[in-house]
């Protein structure tokens, strides 16, 4: 049998009680991680890059806890560096 490697890992997000949070997603990929809330990808970090989807990354406050959690940061640093290009904005869901 033909051994298949590197397939993308789904898992759901973890509190920071290391609960899972429903509908809340991080999936791994060789070259990324990413995002997803519901079926909406909300960020990706890939190659020391942070990618936001421009119609989403700031949905809702729901959103905009799950994302700082993934990111590291708040909504202040983000939208900082979203100013400065640290952090580009693009249709992750197209």
């Amino acid at each position: 049998m033909k051994t298949i490697k590197n397939l993308p890992k789904v898992e759901n997000m973890l509190s920071s009680n290391m609960n899972s949070i429903p509908n809340q997603f991080i999936i791994k990929t060789k070259n990324a991680v990413i995002f997803q809330s519901y079926s909406t990808i909300i960020a990706v970090k890939s190659d020391n890059k942070i990618y936001l989807d421009k119609n989403s990354w700031d949905y809702s406050v729901t959103t905009g806890k799950y994302r700082n959690l993934f990111l590291g940061f708040d909504k202040k640093e983000t939208e900082k560096q979203i100013k400065n290009g640290q952090i580009i904005l693009t249709d992750l869901n197209e």
